[in-house]
């Protein structure tokens, strides 16, 4: 197991903390999070893009000018994919870009996930993460305290409605519980901060 030191929310040492290392300290598999941060932005996708094809546009009831003589190609009808206003070859139509994974798979990708953000410095503990009500202002005071950057994940292991709304209205600060975060989020933000009470929830979630 390895020790990180905890920091309160005004950025000082609040003792330290182990952490599993068959969970935030495998050797990262790139491949298993390429695959699953793939997958999230497929799934993302509304795949509602559409376009008509030669027999949903209007029009083409009859030739639009005589075969010889126009010095023109010939041409049998105006829905014809080579003329204006005509349909499109091949057109998108809605479709459904969700694709499922292997649970083993995922698995990896998180822990991976955890692990390189532990082992590059990027993972912060926070012994408590309270507000008596949202302020904005105080979010960004703490997140300036323990020195995170400016495009940060906090995860806690419930729901707080001041953690949330206090984090609300600061670019880049996004907040997630730990059953709802994902690999994509993690390594999409540089810090990951996280509550005692996350890491333990992780830890039981993961183990």
């Amino acid at each position: 197991m390895s020790k990180v030191t905890m920091l309160n929310m005004a950025g000082q040492e609040a003792g330290t903390i182990e952490l599993k290392d068959e969970i935030f300290g495998i050797e990262p598999n790139q491949n298993a999070v390429h695959a699953v941060v793939k997958n999230i932005l497929a799934n993302k996708r509304q795949g509602t893009q559409s376009a008509k094809t030669r027999a949903e546009v209007r029009g083409g009831g009859r030739k639009p000018f005589r075969q010889k003589g126009t010095g023109r190609h010939r041409q049998g009808s105006s829905t014809d994919p080579s003329q204006v206003g005509g349909g499109v070859v091949f057109a998108p139509k809605p479709r459904s870009y969700r694709y499922t994974l292997p649970k083993k798979l995922r698995r990896l990708a998180m822990l991976s996930a955890l692990s390189s953000k532990a082992q590059e410095k990027e993972l912060i503990v926070i012994d408590e993460m309270k507000f008596d009500a949202p302020k904005t202002k105080e979010m960004v005071k703490m997140l300036e305290s323990i020195k995170a950057d400016k495009k940060a994940l906090i995860v806690t292991a419930e729901k707080d409605e001041n953690v949330v709304r206090s984090a609300a209205n600061i670019q880049g600060i996004r907040t997630a519980l730990v059953s709802t975060m994902n690999v994509y989020e993690i390594i999409n933000h540089t810090s990951f901060i996280v509550t005692k009470d996350a890491v333990e929830k992780i830890e039981e979630v993961y183990k």
